[in-house]
């Protein structure tokens, strides 16, 4: 028998705002966390803005986050992100942190990129420069491109599933839909999920690198991520984690949990890099299956889908995804669903992407309203060709929203979507065995 899966807890780091209540209020507001990166001129790059987080390292120790043992040492600020994060989602669940027995019913599925290079250039200059015995006992840890699930999963004593995935700007998604998979096939109880990119300068020259980043708002960086806008010009690097803590629904009732939201279902596949798809783009045969696939698995209409959470990046890549949303609902025109880019106030957080957008959807839903598409005052006049421009508000819309598509589509052809709807304990209307 397949279990309903609901939404208990959530944890964001954003670049417009530290915690839900804060990110809620910058979402509703069109607040843009992208800034101006000094560095990033020193540097010579040609994209010189970023979406960062206020982030400060040390508060997972002021804020008795983890213990000064083992803060001691800890410098990988992509860990930090992702506890801080998971944390702040397992607390928002009602739950307490320190626990004496092993949590067997709960695992945690988080995913990353990779490590913190930023870290890892302080092992490689101590081993080159023949300092090996400097680096400590503390470095393999924060190398391993698992630190974030292992701290999690040490500080809460999780003893499920244990998993670090990484899929590029898929891999968000992926984690909500295989922690949504555990427990919907009856493995687990409780599943902490999320994800977390630190983009530090390495990361960040290797995309200037690609030319692919918006290069000509550098003195106007609130303006530079600019998804569907005739003048975008490239994607901005954003930085930042989310955690959501999904439970067996009844799990969840048996301890009185506050619900957010449901998971309906999902999908995640591949283009196999054919048909138009490489290591770099989507083969949109492959995106359309996994829309399809995904409103399949969570048994609703297409018509039933009150907003799309889009990928949107600010590329080339905006016109065709639109268009692969229309192939995939069968819906155009003025009957096409609202849709919204968060990107174009955080940026791409690439790994943390679809765990951030996913907190985002869930909020929409539970607040009743649709966020605002920022930068998007010279719409690319094209997207009239498929939808009406009716559906990308440019301000906050009062709106009830029941069911929301959210989807992810990275690097290597990867592509992931969600489907999250209000939370209805009476819900009669699908079959869940």
């Amino acid at each position: 028998m397949s279990r309903r899966v609901v939404v208990t807890g959530m944890g964001v780091i954003s670049p417009n705002g530290i915690g839900v209540s804060a990110f809620l209020n910058a979402i509703q507001n069109g607040v843009s966390g992208i800034k101006f990166i000094p560095l990033y001129e020193e540097l010579k790059f040609s994209c010189q803005v970023a979406g960062k987080p206020d982030f400060v390292l040390e508060d997972l120790k002021t804020k008795n986050y983890i213990s000064e043992v083992t803060f001691h040492g800890l410098k990988g600020t992509n860990i930090g992100y992702g506890l801080m994060a998971a944390l702040d989602a397992w607390a928002d669940a009602g739950n307490t942190y320190d626990t004496e027995e092993t949590r067997w019913e709960t695992g945690c599925i988080f995913g990353n990129s990779v490590s913190d290079t930023e870290a890892m250039k302080n092992v490689i200059t101590r081993v080159d420069n023949k300092e090996v015995k400097k680096l400590g006992s503390r470095v393999v840890e924060q190398a391993m491109n698992s630190g974030v699930t292992s701290y999690v999963s040490g500080r809460l004593g999780l003893g499920n599933k244990v998993i670090t995935n990484s899929a590029a700007c898929a891999t968000g998604t992926q984690a909500i839909l295989m922690g949504y998979e555990a427990i919907k096939d009856g493995y687990a109880k409780r599943m902490l999920v999320g994800s977390s990119e630190y983009v530090d300068t390495y990361v960040f020259g290797s995309f200037d690198s690609m030319r692919v980043l918006s290069r000509k708002f550098n003195d106007q960086p609130e303006k530079a991520s600019r998804p569907m806008s005739l003048t975008a010009g490239g994607f901005v690097p954003g930085s930042g984690a989310a955690a959501l803590v999904l439970e067996d629904l009844e799990f969840a009732l048996a301890r009185g949990a506050k619900i957010y939201a449901e998971v309906l279902g999902g999908n995640t596949n591949s283009g196999g890099q054919r048909a138009g798809g490489s290591m770099t783009a989507a083969n949109p045969k492959g995106v359309i299956r996994c829309i399809e696939e995904s409103i399949a698995n969570a048994k609703i209409n297409p018509n039933d889908i009150d907003l799309i959470s889009g990928h949107l990046t600010a590329t080339n890549a905006d016109m065709q995804e639109i268009q692969n949303w229309c192939q995939a609902l069968g819906r155009s025109g003025a009957g096409f669903p609202v849709m919204n880019s968060l990107k174009s106030m955080i940026g791409h957080c690439l790994s943390a992407a679809g765990s951030i957008e996913s907190v985002a959807s869930i909020l929409q839903i539970v607040h009743g309203f649709v966020h605002p598409n920022i930068n998007m005052d010279d719409p690319n006049p094209q997207i009239s060709d498929y939808i009406s421009m009716n559906c990308l508000p440019t301000t906050m819309l009062k709106k009830d929203i029941n069911i929301v598509a959210k989807a992810n589509f990275g690097f290597g052809d990867v592509n992931s979507c969600l489907i999250f709807s209000k939370f209805n304990p009476n819900d009669t209307t699908r079959n869940f065995n």
